[in-house]
């Protein structure tokens, strides 16, 4: 799957790259990441090889990142190029430390957050607009009537939401489709062969809801790339993660060794194979890949080009199950009671014990 093998982006006609490039290391603001040299080569590497979606919120190093995908399109390398890509920001985070109205999702709030990411973006239209996250103290209809307003305003082109509870955005759709507001056409979500929860309730939502899915940290912060084993764990100081996290344990370790000998029989990284693991996944659109340096992200596209066998994705599929949850451990095992000894699907379920045998037994 060359990066050129474009998909449309949820029910929309939005076309998109099967990688979408995640700039949140672009600036030094946070104390980490890309100066502006390196991340207008990597802008420049990516966009090359096909890719054309990029995404940032105005958060991000504290506005920096989009200052520097404005500045790359409007006089930098890609002058005049802004039209040909997809540009994704979003709204919610506060930028302004003591001020109530700062962030969030209010109808105050999501108007000059937009605004103010167009200044920083050089451009006159965003065009996917995502909340960031769920903002419990305003009411849906307000958030959707407000994103509804930018779309029709032309500053705005299509909406989604970010990290937000499945029911909270089924709500948000429904509303939206009831009022004939814009849609939602995509759902930012964390996702990876350590994060699998999604499964119960998001990614089956996304489905049904017409939404795209657009994973976040496919590799867990670099947990899977593989540079981490039981005998070789952070050491102070390096990364996010320390020596302790809740997130190297053995379980993650046995994830590792798997990504790493599947890796091997296809001359490939742990973390490509982590990338297209995800990538593979029902219902994932596009996956979001960061990049510090430019050979991280050369790294990274590689993964595209994988192609995964049924028993090496039933290998890992196995090794990262997420525990069930209610009700989802209860409906599994509940299928005699609704087939009844019939074949559903091309299924053919035996009798539930508790299921009447004769018309007589029915009384």
């Amino acid at each position: 799957m060359p990066l050129t093998d474009y998909v449309t982006l949820g029910r929309s006609g939005l076309r998109v790259s099967p990688f979408c490039l995640g700039t949140m290391t672009f600036g030094k603001e946070w104390g980490w990441g890309s100066d502006v040299e390196t991340s207008n080569e990597v802008i420049t590497t990516f966009l090359e090889a096909g890719g054309n979606f990029l995404d940032t919120a105005n958060m991000y190093t504290k506005g920096h990142s989009e200052v520097v995908i404005g500045d790359y399109f409007h006089g930098g390398p890609g002058d005049g190029k802004r039209d040909r890509v997809v540009i994704a920001t979003k709204f919610l985070g506060n930028m302004y430390l003591g001020d109530p109205n700062g962030g969030g999702a209010s109808r105050k709030t999501i108007y000059e957050s937009c605004e103010q990411s167009l200044r920083r973006l050089k451009t006159d239209y965003i065009d996917l607009y995502w909340m960031h996250f769920h903002d419990k103290h305003t009411p849906i209809d307000e958030t959707m009537r407000a994103l509804d307003d930018l779309v029709r305003s032309g500053k705005v082109r299509y909406i989604g939401f970010s990290d937000t509870p499945a029911w909270k955005v089924v709500q948000a759709q429904y509303e939206a489709i009831f009022r004939n507001w814009s849609p939602l056409i995509a759902l930012q979500i964390e996702y990876s062969l350590l994060e699998r929860t999604v499964e119960h309730d998001l990614m089956p939502m996304a489905r049904e809801m017409g939404l795209g899915v657009t994973p976040w940290s496919p590799i867990k912060g670099g947990i899977l790339s593989g540079k981490y084993t039981r005998e070789n764990t952070p050491k102070e100081g390096e990364g996010r993660y320390k020596e302790d996290s809740k997130h190297l344990t053995e379980r993650t370790f046995k994830i590792i060794d798997a990504l790493v000998e599947i890796g091997k029989a296809h001359d490939a990284s742990a973390a490509q194979v982590a990338f297209k693991w995800v990538q593979d996944r029902e219902g994932v659109a596009s996956t979001i890949i960061g990049a510090r340096k430019l050979d991280q992200l050369e790294d990274n596209l590689k993964a595209l080009d994988l192609e995964l066998t049924e028993d090496e994705t039933k290998r890992l599929d196995e090794l990262s199950a997420p525990d069930p949850i209610f009700p989802h451990s209860f409906l599994a095992n509940i299928d005699n009671a609704i087939q009844g000894g019939t074949t559903v699907n091309g299924v053919k379920s035996e009798a539930a014990q508790m299921a009447p045998q004769s018309d007589d037994e029915r009384w």
